[in-house]
């Protein structure tokens, strides 16, 4: 099972913007410093996500899984909201942050032990794009290993290509969203690793 089109298409995308800046970009294959912490993905990435797992062995699977109840579980006792709509869609940036602060060392449910992902070919769209340079020049919002990253800028073609992914991106999951009748968008990541995690409870995975 290969991934979507539009997540091969944004590796290649990363794969062509990284050589513009000389392969000097420090995200490279092995670290894993944007693995770390809680943050956000969407529900195509979700759909990704579940792709992925269904290829595994049962229990690699599981082990996944495993780790990302138990952070859905802390999740929900420190924001009790989340118990009845995953969706953070209509959270405030200073709401998102201050959770995202308290579980800031938190693995990837998928991080293996080498560092290595366990789900690389699926992974969500944001780690595929992670650490190339915005208009500006320059990375915000990232790890400390990005602060490397050249003041290089890129061609307004590889912006472009950018701009047309992002738009096929929010298109994909619009037609999503209707088709699942979703409430929202945008879930914490520990939340993508089971397809029931929009409204309802996580399923048990003992």
């Amino acid at each position: 099972m290969r991934p979507s089109p539009l997540f091969e298409k944004t590796a290649r995308w990363f794969h062509r913007a990284n050589a513009a800046l000389l392969g000097n970009l420090p995200c490279t294959q092995g670290c894993s410093h944007c693995c770390l912490g809680l943050f956000s993905v969407t529900i195509l990435d979700r759909q990704e996500l579940q792709r992925g797992l269904r290829t595994l062995p049962d229990e690699r699977r599981k082990r996944i899984e495993r780790i990302a109840a138990g952070q859905v579980t802390a999740l929900t006792a420190a924001a009790p909201q989340l118990n009845t709509n995953r969706f953070i869609d209509r959270w405030s940036e200073e709401e998102s942050e201050q959770l995202s602060k308290r579980f800031d060392t938190w693995p990837c449910p998928a991080l293996e032990q080498d560092g290595s992902c366990g789900l690389y070919e699926f992974r969500p769209l944001v780690c595929r794009s992670m650490g190339v340079p915005h208009d500006e020049g320059c990375v915000s919002g990232a790890c400390a290993v990005q602060t490397a990253v050249p003041l290089i800028r890129l061609s307004s073609t590889i912006h472009e290509e950018e701009n047309h992914l992002a738009g096929i991106e929010a298109d994909e999951i619009e037609a999503l969203r209707h088709h699942e009748g979703a409430e929202g968008e945008e879930l914490f990541l520990p939340y993508a690793f089971f397809p029931d995690a929009g409204a309802g409870g996580v399923r048990n995975t003992a």
